[in-house]
């Protein structure tokens, strides 16, 4: 099987069984935005503790990449100390911009979106969530429109 037969069937396997899909009322952190030119939704919620992001959930709809994205990201992050999930962040969106070449041992499922990359329009379905995380982990919150510009 082609590595990107394995990374599709990683990205569809994200997309029909999200992990952390779900609403999280404990979460000390919460963050909403969409990306109004494909219609993905996103909400993240962070349960921080000290320095450490203990658990990060999320609910929304759109796009099998966004979606996919958004449920690889709360694997990736949960658990993680806070500075760990900045650098993390950074290396994803370093991929999605073509100037990273991370290995899986760095970001598990995520290289399975490396993909993207060839599709500009998509970069920011994938980037959406992440946007998102960071954005909550900055303190903003509530409902708004439109993606952060990357």
């Amino acid at each position: 099987m082609a590595l990107d037969d394995i990374y599709k069937e990683v990205i569809l396997d994200h997309y029909k069984n999200p992990r952390n899909k779900r609403e999280m009322p404990e979460a000390t952190l919460r963050c909403s935005r969409n990306n109004p030119l494909c219609g993905d939704e996103i909400t993240v919620f962070v349960l921080t503790e000290g320095e450490k992001v203990q658990e990060v959930a999320f609910l929304g709809q759109g796009c099998s990449i966004s979606q996919s994205s958004a449920s690889m990201m709360t694997e990736a992050v949960s658990g993680r100390p806070l500075e760990e999930v900045h650098r993390l962040i950074r290396e994803f969106r370093g991929m999605m911009a073509g100037d990273v070449d991370p290995s899986e041992e760095e970001l598990g499922d995520l290289v399975a979106l490396r993909g993207v990359v060839k599709y500009p329009i998509r970069i920011k379905c994938a980037v959406l969530a992440w946007d998102v995380l960071q954005e909550a982990l900055e303190g903003g919150t509530g409902e708004a429109t439109g993606a952060r510009p990357h």
